[in-house]
């Protein structure tokens, strides 16, 4: 059993919930190398289709990294897939969601990023404060920060470290949803739902495609790539269940094959 998080499956959805509100839910590299495994795990479970990664308690989704436990000589690492085995995860393509409740500093705000969805509570607040402890948000928060909400707005935090506020984020474009405190999980949840009434199949292929496509030379470039998850699509028994179900008036059986 995981001694620094816990996991619950709900049909097709897991729930991965960070247990260290003592510290706010900073991670140290037992932690990170925990996480990893568990979102190994469900990469490679044919019957999850959608992740919600969340913080126990109110104060915190997370802080990011342990700093007290790397004052203390902790030695320090990081698994291949990064912080919270999630930040260097690019070979996923299951959709993942954060469900913000309170602080989301440093790491904390690179494991949110990291997700395809942001869901936060009004008291949630983001920070990429790495600069005032003469560090850098290296955990992929420089590069994805300007890529979701443009280049001068991503400055204005990561050059300042401020502190940005729920409804400012959702304002900036990094937050999907703000919800009341304390009901960050329950609205990431009927996010869940919302995309498990979706072929899994089709939402893989449309996320692989919108993330790599990002990385071509040109949109003619991203519109004429091929894509593994849209291919495999093609060529699943939902790709003939979705139209047959339209056709007959019903709700569609996914497989998921």
């Amino acid at each position: 059993m995981p001694e620094f998080c816990s996991v619950e499956k709900e049909g097709r959805l897991t729930i991965v919930t960070i247990q260290r509100p003592e510290v706010m839910n900073s991670l140290h590299p037992p932690a990170n190398a925990e996480l990893a495994e568990v979102f190994d795990d469900f990469a490679n479970d044919p019957e999850q289709w959608v992740a919600i990664i969340t913080g126990a308690g109110d104060r915190a989704f997370s802080a990011g990294n342990d700093l007290k436990y790397q004052a203390t000589g902790g030695k320090m690492f990081s698994p291949a897939s990064g912080f919270a085995g999630l930040t260097s995860r690019f070979d996923c393509s299951k959709p993942i969601i954060a469900a913000v409740n309170g602080i989301a500093m440093g790491g904390g705000f690179e494991i949110a990023l990291a997700c395809d969805l942001i869901i936060a509570a009004e008291n949630a607040i983001f920070a990429l404060p790495e600069p005032r402890v003469g560090l850098a948000a290296l955990a992929g928060g420089i590069h994805r920060l300007p890529r979701e909400i443009g280049m001068k707005q991503a400055m204005g935090m990561l050059l300042t470290g401020r502190r940005v506020p729920a409804a400012e984020g959702k304002v900036l474009g990094f937050v999907n949803d703000v919800v009341p405190q304390g009901e960050a999980l329950n609205a990431a949840k009927a996010w869940a739902g919302l995309i498990l009434e979706c072929a899994p199949l089709s939402v893989r292929g449309s996320k692989q495609a919108a993330m790599q496509g990002m990385a071509a030379a040109s949109l003619e470039a991203a519109i004429k790539g091929q894509y593994e998850q849209i291919q495999t699509m093609y060529g699943s028994a939902d790709f003939v269940e979705g139209p047959k179900a339209f056709s007959e008036k019903r709700q569609p059986n996914w497989s998921g094959a």
